[in-house]
């Protein structure tokens, strides 16, 4: 009787324990997959990131050697900062840049600044010539360290 007692403990725990291995083995493939894509997407971020360091850049490279007006590659370079989340850790090192950049990163481009009247165009390139003006050194002097990356590294 006790036989009987024990085969059938043994026909139901053999099957339970593979089963239980079989879990633990997906539970592991599942495991170093998340860790796989982890360091993929981490890599694939990274990436971006040094290619949108490059773009800045190059934008500022271009700007020292005329070859992109000072409020372009201002507006440019700010919006790269502002897609790499750095806008806030790179203000203090670069005020200049950044003043201007707010001052006219709300003003309308291609079809939108189209659309609006003479008036309202000339008012608005005023504006922009008085905040070259005023910055215009100081953004040079910033756009030259920008152009080596001289950049703090993101978390």
């Amino acid at each position: 009787m006790d036989s009987i007692w024990i085969i059938a403990a043994v026909v139901i725990i053999i099957p339970l324990a593979g089963y239980a291995a079989t879990l633990l083995w997906r539970l592991r493939q599942q495991q170093r997959q998340a860790l796989r894509h982890a360091a993929e997407a981490a890599a694939r971020a990274n990436a971006k990131r040094e290619q949108v360091l490059g773009d800045i850049s190059y934008i500022a490279q271009a700007m020292i050697e005329d070859r992109c007006e000072l409020s372009e590659g201002v507006l440019r370079i700010g919006k790269l900062f502002d897609i790499l989340s750095m806008t806030e850790q790179v203000m203090p090192q670069y005020p200049h840049v950044f003043r201007h950049y707010q001052r006219i990163e709300s003003h309308p481009i291609m079809a939108a600044r189209k659309a609006l009247d003479k008036q309202q165009r000339m008012q608005l390139d005023l504006q922009r010539m008085k905040s070259e003006a005023e910055l215009a050194d100081g953004i040079m002097s910033e756009i030259q360290q920008i152009a080596q990356l001289q950049l703090p590294k993101t978390h």
